[in-house]
């Protein structure tokens, strides 16, 4: 990710486009489970705010921890690089555990009508 904003962004485009389809599905699909659909959407939710809220970390080492300003933006650079690699992560596991939940409530016609919209 660039930098704090974008990874911000991400989250949430990805997160509404879930929670999106979760929500027509929730009300559209004729015996979809509500109850783990209702589940699955706060699963999604809680990650967007995880993902959300540990992405305000500030690099807690200044320059003078470093014999230079080159080391100095290796090191700040090397450590958002892991931090949003982590985050984005649990982010994509949490919503993937959510969409398998999702998954689960549906009826399997609906399943199999998913499975061939997504092939063609």
């Amino acid at each position: 990710m660039a930098n704090k904003r974008e990874f911000k962004k991400y989250v949430d485009a990805l997160g509404a486009s879930v929670i999106d389809e979760m929500v027509s599905s929730y009300y559209n699909v004729k015996g979809a489970d509500r109850d783990k659909i209702a589940q699955a959407m706060e699963t999604v939710l809680g990650a967007i705010g995880k993902a959300k809220c540990n992405a305000n970390v500030y690099f807690d080492r200044g320059p003078a921890a470093f014999a230079d300003m080159k080391e100095y933006a290796k090191a700040k650079a090397d450590f958002f690089k892991a931090l949003f690699n982590k985050i984005e992560t649990e982010f994509s596991e949490e919503v993937n555990q959510s969409l398998k939940l999702f998954n689960e409530a549906l009826p399997a016609e609906e399943r199999e009508r998913n499975k061939a919209l997504a092939n063609a």
